[in-house]
């Protein structure tokens, strides 16, 4: 009895080691990932949920329209074997350094994932709702930024994730891509981006109920962003401040808007975390118009996998908060 008592104890931390070497054993093989912005990576984070982490370039408050790349993530794209980016449209600070730091990982750009629907940038700042009958630009293309494909950047609005269809659609080429590098994992990504998908299915059904409430009260935002939430739910953009948010608006645009809002009668003006909100002082002075703050590229949220899911409900949640105090 007493060997018996003495044995357990040693079996014990034997089989204790042997979890704590199995850990260790799974985060060594991890791959090596790393993810252009918040949102693209909120979603590859998921897909790897049990495997490792993924590392994030611009993080923090920063924006990819402003943002220079670092020491530390230089570093970051020489070690990586994937590398997920949505594209030069999105990212073009990356461009250069994907060419050079990059060589020799698997590029994957999400922009061109099969089934992304693709919307062209509008003209002028107050443009006109959307007709729901037009047919999207998009189609089925190939993914990764090494192979031989016709590319649109420069044409197409990149803020594709404010569709949840889209973010199906690169959760597809995620897993397939980390399927690739990783077969060893591979069922534990498919398993991951079933519960995803699940996810991303109910987040959708939410969002419309949400925003049905107020999807017909119009509205300017900062900068034309929003395309993809405004098509899959049937809310009323009527305008941009600016177009691209590194861009300052001239006096006779944002004359263009402040009259847009005159006209449109009771509305909600709406700010961005990242950008000096002066802009939107001036577009609402002299109007009934309230503002608000919308944030769709998840500045102000942290990292991980819930943070797609907390950047779609937060721009739904802000729409219905703004456009319901307007009676």
């Amino acid at each position: 009895m007493n060997a018996a008592k003495a044995f357990l104890p040693l079996a014990v931390s034997a089989l204790f080691s042997g979890l704590l070497a199995c850990t260790a054993a799974t985060a060594a093989d991890a791959p090596k990932v790393v993810v252009s912005i918040k949102p693209i990576h909120s979603l590859v984070a998921a897909i790897m949920q049990g495997v490792g982490t993924p590392d994030l370039i611009v993080d923090g408050a920063a924006s990819p329209h402003t943002y220079a790349l670092k020491p530390s993530n230089a570093r970051s794209l020489q070690q990586a074997q994937v590398i997920f980016w949505v594209g030069p449209g999105m990212e073009a600070f990356l461009q250069k350094p994907l060419a050079s730091l990059g060589s020799n990982a698997d590029v994957v750009e999400l922009d061109q994932a099969p089934g992304i629907t693709k919307l062209k940038f509008r003209e002028g700042g107050a443009f006109e709702p959307h007709d729901d009958g037009d047919e999207p630009a998009g189609g089925e293309k190939h993914a990764h930024a090494h192979g031989d494909h016709d590319h649109d950047h420069g044409e197409f609005d990149t803020h594709l994730w404010l569709d949840p269809r889209n973010a199906k659609a690169m959760v597809t080429e995620i897993t397939t891509s980390l399927v690739a590098a990783d077969p060893a994992n591979a069922l534990t990504y498919e398993a991951n981006q079933k519960t995803l998908n699940d996810r991303l299915d109910a987040l959708d059904t939410e969002i419309a109920s949400t925003v049905a409430p107020v999807k017909d009260k119009p509205f300017i935002v900062f900068h034309d962003a929003y395309q993809y939430f405004e098509h899959r739910y049937g809310v009323r953009v009527s305008g941009s401040i600016t177009v691209s948010p590194e861009s300052i608006p001239g006096a006779q645009r944002v004359s263009e808007i402040h009259n847009k809002v005159a006209d449109l009668g009771a509305t909600c003006v709406f700010a961005e975390p990242q950008f000096e909100p002066k802009l939107v002082n001036v577009v609402l002075e002299g109007t009934s118009a309230k503002s608000g703050v919308l944030d769709p590229e998840a500045a102000t949220l942290p990292q991980g996998p819930d943070l797609y899911f907390d950047l779609m409900r937060g721009i739904a949640n802000s729409l219905k908060s703004c456009l319901s105090a307007q009676g």
